[in-house]
Protein backbone atom coordinates (compact mmCIF):
# COMPACT_ATOMS: atom_id res chain seq x y z
CA UNK A 1 0.00 0.00 0.00
CA UNK A 2 1.78 2.77 -1.35
CA UNK A 3 0.53 6.41 -0.27
CA UNK A 4 1.30 8.97 -2.45
CA UNK A 5 2.49 12.83 -0.80
CA UNK A 6 4.19 15.50 -2.45
CA UNK A 7 4.56 17.17 1.44
CA UNK A 8 8.31 18.16 1.54
CA UNK A 9 8.77 21.56 3.89
CA UNK A 10 12.25 22.68 3.59
CA UNK A 11 14.25 25.15 5.97
CA UNK A 12 16.44 26.85 2.92
CA UNK A 13 18.23 28.93 5.52
CA UNK A 14 19.74 26.14 6.87
CA UNK A 15 22.25 25.92 3.95
CA UNK A 16 23.33 29.30 3.83
CA UNK A 17 23.71 29.59 7.57
CA UNK A 18 25.57 26.43 8.27
CA UNK A 19 28.06 24.05 6.69
CA UNK A 20 26.53 20.72 6.59
CA UNK A 21 28.37 18.07 7.60
CA UNK A 22 26.88 14.75 8.51
CA UNK A 23 23.22 14.29 7.49
CA UNK A 24 20.40 11.90 9.09
CA UNK A 25 16.60 10.72 8.38
CA UNK A 26 14.92 10.84 12.00
CA UNK A 27 11.71 10.25 12.47
CA UNK A 28 9.14 12.31 14.57
CA UNK A 29 7.20 11.53 17.72
CA UNK A 30 3.86 13.54 16.88
CA UNK A 31 0.05 13.34 17.97
CA UNK A 32 -3.00 12.42 15.35
CA UNK A 33 -3.64 16.39 14.73
CA UNK A 34 -0.01 16.86 13.88
CA UNK A 35 0.61 14.23 11.59
CA UNK A 36 -2.64 15.74 9.73
CA UNK A 37 -1.34 19.51 9.47
CA UNK A 38 1.89 18.26 8.13
CA UNK A 39 -0.45 16.10 5.02
CA UNK A 40 -1.55 19.22 4.63
CA UNK A 41 1.68 21.36 4.53
CA UNK A 42 0.89 23.62 7.56
CA UNK A 43 4.76 23.38 9.47
CA UNK A 44 7.63 25.33 9.66
CA UNK A 45 11.08 24.81 10.49
CA UNK A 46 12.86 27.93 9.88
CA UNK A 47 13.70 28.49 13.48
CA UNK A 48 13.82 25.39 14.93
CA UNK A 49 16.75 23.59 16.66
CA UNK A 50 17.31 20.18 17.92
CA UNK A 51 18.62 19.38 21.80
CA UNK A 52 19.50 16.91 23.70
CA UNK A 53 17.14 16.35 27.02
CA UNK A 54 17.57 13.53 29.54
CA UNK A 55 15.58 10.93 27.41
CA UNK A 56 16.49 12.23 23.93
CA UNK A 57 16.53 14.29 20.90
CA UNK A 58 14.10 17.12 20.44
CA UNK A 59 13.35 19.41 17.87
CA UNK A 60 12.48 22.44 19.35
CA UNK A 61 10.76 25.50 17.79
CA UNK A 62 9.50 23.34 15.08
CA UNK A 63 5.58 25.16 14.34
CA UNK A 64 2.61 23.01 13.46
CA UNK A 65 -0.35 24.81 12.88
CA UNK A 66 -3.13 23.36 14.47
CA UNK A 67 -5.29 21.26 12.64
CA UNK A 68 -8.73 23.12 11.13
CA UNK A 69 -11.10 19.92 12.16
CA UNK A 70 -9.28 19.41 15.85
CA UNK A 71 -11.67 20.16 18.14
CA UNK A 72 -10.25 20.35 21.18
CA UNK A 73 -7.88 17.44 21.04
CA UNK A 74 -5.71 19.90 19.07
CA UNK A 75 -2.24 20.04 19.81
CA UNK A 76 0.09 23.08 21.02
CA UNK A 77 1.40 24.83 17.78
CA UNK A 78 5.25 25.00 18.96
CA UNK A 79 5.79 22.29 21.00
CA UNK A 80 8.95 20.17 21.71
CA UNK A 81 8.68 17.07 19.81
CA UNK A 82 11.08 14.14 19.94
CA UNK A 83 12.99 12.65 17.32
CA UNK A 84 13.37 9.04 16.34
CA UNK A 85 16.96 7.66 15.96
CA UNK A 86 18.92 4.43 16.26
CA UNK A 87 21.31 3.99 19.35
CA UNK A 88 24.15 4.56 17.55
CA UNK A 89 23.17 7.48 15.59
CA UNK A 90 22.30 9.25 18.80
CA UNK A 91 25.74 8.63 20.88
CA UNK A 92 27.51 9.84 17.35
CA UNK A 93 25.04 12.79 16.99
CA UNK A 94 25.48 13.67 21.19
CA UNK A 95 29.31 13.85 21.20
CA UNK A 96 29.57 15.59 17.77
CA UNK A 97 27.32 18.12 19.31
CA UNK A 98 28.46 19.33 22.20
CA UNK A 99 31.55 20.28 20.81
CA UNK A 100 32.28 24.08 20.64
CA UNK A 101 30.55 25.41 17.09
CA UNK A 102 28.58 22.46 16.21
CA UNK A 103 25.12 22.38 16.44
CA UNK A 104 21.99 20.14 14.42
CA UNK A 105 19.98 21.65 12.45
CA UNK A 106 16.71 20.04 10.77
CA UNK A 107 16.83 20.61 7.28
CA UNK A 108 13.35 19.26 5.60
CA UNK A 109 10.29 17.51 6.89
CA UNK A 110 8.40 14.76 4.09
CA UNK A 111 6.16 12.50 4.31
CA UNK A 112 7.93 8.52 3.87
CA UNK A 113 6.43 5.71 1.03
CA UNK A 114 4.74 4.18 4.14
CA UNK A 115 2.97 7.18 5.14
CA UNK A 116 5.13 8.29 8.49
CA UNK A 117 6.31 11.87 8.81
CA UNK A 118 10.03 12.19 8.26
CA UNK A 119 13.03 15.14 9.39
CA UNK A 120 16.17 15.23 7.67
CA UNK A 121 18.36 16.74 10.24
CA UNK A 122 22.12 17.88 9.76
CA UNK A 123 25.13 18.08 11.99
CA UNK A 124 26.37 21.74 11.15
CA UNK A 125 29.08 24.35 11.81
CA UNK A 126 27.94 28.10 11.80
CA UNK A 127 29.56 29.71 9.06
CA UNK A 128 31.30 32.95 9.25
CA UNK A 129 30.09 35.84 7.21
CA UNK A 130 32.93 35.73 4.42
CA UNK A 131 31.49 32.08 4.05
CA UNK A 132 28.43 33.66 3.57
CA UNK A 133 29.91 35.90 0.42
CA UNK A 134 31.00 32.86 -1.26
CA UNK A 135 28.22 31.30 -0.84
CA UNK A 136 26.15 34.17 -2.42
CA UNK A 137 29.09 34.76 -4.84
CA UNK A 138 28.80 31.13 -6.08
CA UNK A 139 25.34 30.98 -6.31
CA UNK A 140 25.54 34.05 -8.56
CA UNK A 141 27.79 32.60 -10.80
CA UNK A 142 25.77 29.35 -11.43
CA UNK A 143 22.43 31.59 -12.20
CA UNK A 144 25.02 33.38 -14.64
CA UNK A 145 25.61 29.98 -16.28
CA UNK A 146 22.87 28.76 -16.62
CA UNK A 147 21.25 31.63 -18.27
CA UNK A 148 24.41 31.68 -20.46
CA UNK A 149 23.78 28.04 -21.57
CA UNK A 150 19.85 28.67 -22.18
CA UNK A 151 20.55 31.55 -24.55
Amino acid sequence: MAISSNVNIKNKRASFEYQLLDKYIAGLALLGTEIKSIREGKANINDSFCNFFEDGLYIRNMHIAEYSFGSFYNHEAKRDRKLLLTKREMKKLKEKGEEKGFTIVPLRIFINERGYAKVEIALAQGKKDFDKRDSIKERETKREMDRAMKR
